[in-house]
């Protein structure tokens, strides 16, 4: 006999992590509902229920939040490229920064001292990286080109996105129509999106060899609607363009006169408004003096490195890609800059206190590691800082290391930029219980807005009495 369905009235009491609405039934589980924001009194349909938690979606309200607004995207809840379309923009950013506090709070015992301004830039057409999937769905006429669905592997049948450059948005229906004439639609199942200031470029892979034919329809399609093709038939070490470029790929720093040629498969940051201004605070936080060695962890590029070599005396950006790291040379020479940066490729996931002193002294850091953050670099710090006979003694009790050396001088400030609030936490913890820093500062920017993902900042400075 099928189980009727469970509809449950529940009131709102926060968002979870994915941006859904946070309550408790009426026998005291915990609930997470879509579409519920805090403060409303909603119905709920149960659509999940585990032994401790259960899942639903929010079909009516009998209150409603003054953060709730109408989605802007016709797509908007079956799409799954966005989840806070439904909360205004200045909620989304009072959100982020609860997270933020309470992951410091709770995973490290830690409150920032200041809390920064939240960055925020323009919430839509803002986003100039984007993987869109391509998929051959007869029962829906062809070609599918966008976002997976809301928590499912199928792609959304989206005709445009709001998020995305409107010139990218007005390619979604040419593309399904691009794609469903190649040769093998079935075999291209991703296309990657990277816009520059003056190029925007679209990588098509595809797992089976393209005839004349196909590269010839590229041509047209790229001609037609301006834009660069690039080539995709294996990993991404195996991307090239489909022809000469008259004009390289690449994004501007206006304020340290830098420009930042890359390849439409390296990183960059999804928004290039957001990165500029991030950049130019992350500049004003670590305040480099003329007289100053930096060192830029997880350098990428040089999105960093190149902006803080227009005000320190010298730049090491260290980095675990060696092909990042000779683009980032390349970047810097490009730029006039060859002469103040070093650059370096190390697996940072496997640091020690001796790799530090082979790095030489730094008068401050910068670090902006990936979504794992930076346990080991951390760590290697705080045991440099506690070795004995360092002069430093660290806080409360660090491990000390065998390889740490008596000389090591820890820098006065580190920036630390993070786009995983949980392991900024983490780190954090390390930094201030062990390795003698204090929280000076944090807050978060929208990098991507209507999604719950937090982008954050927060500063490290040592004591006084031990800097």
């Amino acid at each position: 006999m099928e189980q009727r369905e469970r509809l449950e009235w529940l009131q709102i009491d926060s968002l979870d992590l994915e941006a859904r609405g946070v309550g408790r039934s009426a026998s005291g589980k915990v609930v997470f509902v879509a579409n519920a924001l805090p403060g409303e009194r909603v119905q709920a349909r149960i659509v999940r229920s585990k032994r401790n938690w259960e899942a639903a979606t929010a079909v009516a309200w009998e209150s409603t939040s003054s953060s709730r607004v109408t989605p802007r995207c016709p797509h908007f809840g079956v799409c799954g490229g966005c989840s806070m379309q439904h909360v205004d923009a200045a909620a989304q950013l009072a959100f982020k920064q609860r997270i933020l506090e309470d992951d410091f709070w709770h995973l490290s015992r830690l409150k920032p001292q200041t809390l920064l301004r939240p960055l925020a830039g323009p919430s839509w057409a803002y986003r100039a990286r984007a993987r869109l999937t391509v998929r051959l769905v007869m029962k829906k006429g062809g070609v599918l080109v966008g976002f997976h669905e809301k928590a499912s592997s199928y792609v959304a049948d989206i005709q445009s996105c709001a998020i995305l450059p409107a010139h990218v948005s007005a390619l979604l229906l040419p593309l399904r129509e691009l794609v469903q004439g190649l040769s093998q639609p079935q075999r291209v199942p991703q296309i990657e999106l990277a816009v520059g200031d003056s190029v925007t470029a679209l990588v098509l892979r595809h797992l089976e060899p393209l005839t004349d034919a196909d590269r010839q329809r590229l041509r047209d399609f790229g001609r037609r609607h301006g834009v660069q093709w690039w080539l995709q038939p294996k990993g991404p070490d195996s991307v090239e363009l489909l022809d000469a470029a008259d004009a390289p790929l690449s994004y501007a720093l206006p304020e340290f006169g830098v420009t930042m040629p890359f390849r439409p498969t390296d990183f960059t940051q999804v928004n290039p408004s957001i990165n500029r201004v991030m950049v130019a605070r992350a500049l004003r936080l670590l305040a480099p003096r003329p007289t100053d060695r930096v060192i830029d962890w997880f350098c990428g590029l040089g999105n960093f490195t190149l902006p803080i070599a227009t005000r320190a005396r010298q730049v090491l950006g260290v980095e675990g890609s060696a092909t990042l790291v000779a683009r980032a040379l390349d970047n810097a020479l490009l730029n006039g800059l060859q002469d103040k940066v070093q650059v370096s490729a190390r697996n940072l996931f496997e640091m020690t206190a001796g790799d530090l002193r082979a790095f030489g002294q730094a008068d401050l850091w910068l670090v902006d590691p990936p979504r794992d953050g930076a346990l080991a670099l951390c760590k290697a710090l705080a045991d440099a800082v506690n070795a004995p006979g360092s002069g430093h003694g660290g806080g409360d009790g660090g491990v000390r290391s065998a390889e740490a050396v008596a000389s090591f001088t820890p820098p006065r400030r580190i920036v630390y930029v993070s786009c995983n609030p949980a392991t900024l936490a983490r780190d954090a913890g390390l930094l201030v219980h062990q390795a003698g820093y204090t929280l000076r500062a944090a807050g978060v920017m929208n990098m991507f807005p209507h999604t719950a993902h937090v982008e954050s900042m927060a500063v490290f400075e040592r004591a006084a009495a031990l800097a």
